[in-house]
């Protein structure tokens, strides 16, 4: 036997239990400085990308167009095995699985049947009226100490960034029984989208009131804007949906001083229900006024917005009220005619004065739980993953968000910063103040070369016109940062889940109003509106009121 070998041997072998006991000292030390929340911090982290070995599986339904071509640019993935999926099971541990998968009215169809026999998957996207259902159903599990122990900082940050709102809505006898997929309130801030080639035709400046407002529509109604000779141009644009997102008329209304889809504080303090408030009769009168006189189509009561888009691209109207996305809405204007521009401006008032700009609440999906999955954790991990791949100080956002195809929507789960759009767009114009751009997020870096194909003037550069409308030193961000400058947000303040009237009675009154104001506009009697305000409180209304004054006062005494 060879003896030289074993002092060595012992020697190497006290050196690495000194090394082991000096590293375990230090780390100790090490916590004792970190404060109670910076350990509290590292262990959630620690917890929240941990990964499930073996893999555990976590079922889901989806809804996918046939139309999508997203997965003809994406070779060798499928909606069950893509980047999301593998990334998943490879950091996380968990096998994504889809029991069905269908488009459009077969979806709807199908999930409705699995809510109404219980036979839901592990994990289901749903609504916050589905939400209330599925808890008082007992078909769902309390996630609130799964989210307090596994969400990592990053997504509280980002789930908190709506404020208490979201979590509020997914809140039902004091348990959180879904995870909010937050949806940005000041996304769906809506502008005065106007045909600036017409305006300029016309010899016109853009309007600051109502009345100049007024007056527009009028002249692109009446003056030939597009030169043509013939009378077959409309001021305003409107769909059979009033509160649609493009081509709506709540923001129209918002000059008067009305908000007829918001709970809004009255000046006693109690939230009232802006669709029956006196201000609303005023905005019907005005646009009753533009119907009779010829400055809307006269059957826009029968079209939806596709064909409402239509009429938009063929050049027939020059007046459109719309979220920061018409951008990509209108340029089918430009494919019929290269010389169409559009430009987005802050709404106006009937006042003079700076109006309100209403924001409904945005988050209405949330991921619920099966009550008997046995790995409720498993979501919220989703969630942290997902943000940190995308937004995170490590993000691979060319990858897992845009390749510039848009493979995000491969994941289960989507969650995204609230202000995301807004911050790129205040790191573009810092680029374009200081020069500067080599700070710019992938997100902003992306937008930027879109902005350049358009500047650029090539045979391609139609593909960035929508984003230099939203983006561009004139673009919709930049009215948008006057809107917060100058405080006219509106923000709506009833964010609780859904009342027990809400769950009975709240689509008979959104179609008796949505069917009154359409009777009033279309010229039935003004008088019309009182009539419904009082069927309104009597059908369920006043019942409503009271219940979400009770959620109020709620809220109230918590922050006391």
């Amino acid at each position: 036997m060879n003896m030289r070998g074993k002092p060595i041997k012992m020697l190497i072998l006290v050196f690495a239990v000194c090394l082991v006991s000096f590293v375990m000292t230090w780390s100790l030390r090490m916590d004792r400085r970190a404060s109670p929340e910076q350990l509290s911090e590292r262990i959630n982290n620690e917890l929240a990308f941990s990964k499930y070995t073996p893999p555990v599986e976590m079922s889901f339904v989806k809804e996918f167009s046939e139309d999508d071509d997203l997965l003809d640019h994406l070779p060798g993935e499928t909606l069950e095995d893509n980047r999301w999926t593998r990334l998943y099971e490879q950091e996380l541990g968990i096998k994504i699985t889809y029991e069905w998968i269908a488009d459009g009215e077969v979806y709807f169809k199908k999930f409705g049947m699995a809510l109404a026999s219980g036979r839901i998957p592990d994990v289901v996207k749903v609504n916050a009226q589905q939400l209330r259902q599925l808890s008082n159903a007992g078909l769902i599990q309390d996630l609130s100490a799964v989210y307090e122990k596994n969400a990592s900082s990053f997504t509280r940050e980002t789930l908190g960034e709506e404020g208490s709102g979201p979590f509020e809505a997914a809140t039902i006898d004091g348990k959180l029984m879904g995870i909010p997929q937050t949806a940005s309130s000041i996304e769906a801030a809506q502008y005065l989208w106007i045909r600036t080639d017409w305006l300029e035709r016309l010899g016109l400046e853009p309007p600051k009131t109502m009345e100049e407002l007024l007056q527009l529509s009028k002249a692109f109604t009446e003056k030939d804007p597009d030169g043509n000779g013939v009378d077959d141009t409309f001021g305003l644009a409107a769909t059979n949906y009033l509160w649609d997102p493009v081509a709506g008329l709540a923001d129209f209304m918002a000059g008067y001083g009305a908000y007829p889809n918001l709970w809004l504080k009255d000046p006693d303090g109690r939230l009232v229900y802006g669709g029956i408030q006196p201000q609303v009769k005023a905005a019907l009168a005005a646009l009753q006024k533009l119907y009779a006189s010829g400055q809307m189509d006269p059957e826009f009561s029968l079209k939806d917005g596709s064909k409402v888009k239509k009429m938009v691209g063929a050049g027939k109207i020059g007046i459109v009220y719309g979220e920061q996305w018409a951008s990509f809405w209108l340029q089918l204007s430009r494919e019929q005619n290269p010389e169409a521009e559009w430009r987005a401006y802050p709404i106006v008032s009937a006042t003079g004065s700076k109006p309100k700009v209403p924001l409904p609440f945005a988050t209405n999906q949330f991921f619920a739980v099966k009550k008997e999955y046995e790995y409720p954790e498993a979501l919220i991990k989703m969630f942290n993953l997902y943000l940190k791949t995308n937004w995170g100080k490590t993000a691979d956002y060319k990858t897992y968000y845009s390749n510039p195809y848009p493979v995000w929507g491969l994941s289960p789960v989507t969650p995204a910063p609230g202000r995301k759009n807004l911050n790129a767009y205040y790191q573009l114009e810092h680029g374009r103040r200081t020069g500067d751009f080599s700070v710019l997020s992938d997100e902003a870096a992306s937008i930027k070369q879109m902005i350049d194909i358009y500047q650029r003037g090539g045979e391609d550069k139609e593909s960035g016109w929508g984003w230099e409308r939203i983006y561009g030193p004139e673009g919709v961000f930049s009215v948008l940062d006057q809107y917060i400058r100058s405080d006219q947000l509106l923000y709506e303040s009833f964010v609780g889940s859904p009342t027990e009237t809400m769950l009975e009675k709240n689509s008979l009154l959104i179609n008796m109003q949505l069917d009154t104001y359409m009777d009033i506009i279309l010229g039935s009697p003004l008088d019309e509106f009182e009539r419904f305000t009082e069927e309104w409180g009597r059908l369920g209304g006043n019942a409503l009121t009271e219940e979400v004054n009770r959620w109020y006062e709620g809220q109230s005494s918590k922050s006391e």
